[in-house]
């Protein structure tokens, strides 16, 4: 009777062990949201100086059109041995005037990212489509021919 309940409790301390060890490992990735330094940043009041100095540096930036400082942040669940899944995503798009002046503060969230898929294993492009060993033998008897830069007639060796 006694070992009956050592196995019994053993046994629920090994289930509820193995249960904990499947919970989510939650992962922060990219800046870290703080709403109160988010709010702040109020535009025709603030600067690139002084939006720096409140949230940091950007995690990139805008490489036509306004100046826009985007300060992106994802959270990540995932059980053990599963590809991560986004649980949060938010991102901050600071508009810069000519001056360097805030001209907006805009925030998306998870609704505006798009997921894309790609076509196959293989990337398509233009062109002609050249076998194996088109691709093996293809260069045997250019080299040295005028005009293609080798040492043939004609070429730099002359």
């Amino acid at each position: 009777m006694r070992i009956t309940k050592i196995l019994a409790t053993s046994a629920l301390v090994a289930a509820g062990l193995s249960l904990g060890a499947c919970s989510s490992i939650r992962e922060n990735r990219g800046y870290v949201i703080d709403s109160v330094l988010l709010n702040s940043v109020q535009p025709g009041i603030d600067n690139q100086r002084s939006v720096e100095m409140t949230l940091g540096r950007p995690t990139f930036t805008s490489q036509f059109g306004d100046p826009t400082w985007y300060y992106v942040s994802s959270t990540t669940g995932r059980k053990p041995f599963v590809r991560p899944r986004v649980e949060a995503h938010q991102v901050l798009a600071v508009k810069f005037g000519p001056d360097g002046d805030v001209l907006s503060a805009d925030r998306t969230g998870i609704d505006e990212v798009v997921y894309l898929t790609p076509d196959g294993a293989e990337t398509p492009t233009l062109g002609r489509e050249r076998g194996f060993l088109e691709d093996l033998f293809g260069n045997i008897g250019t080299v040295g021919q005028p005009g293609l830069g080798g040492t043939g007639p004609g070429g730099p060796g002359r």
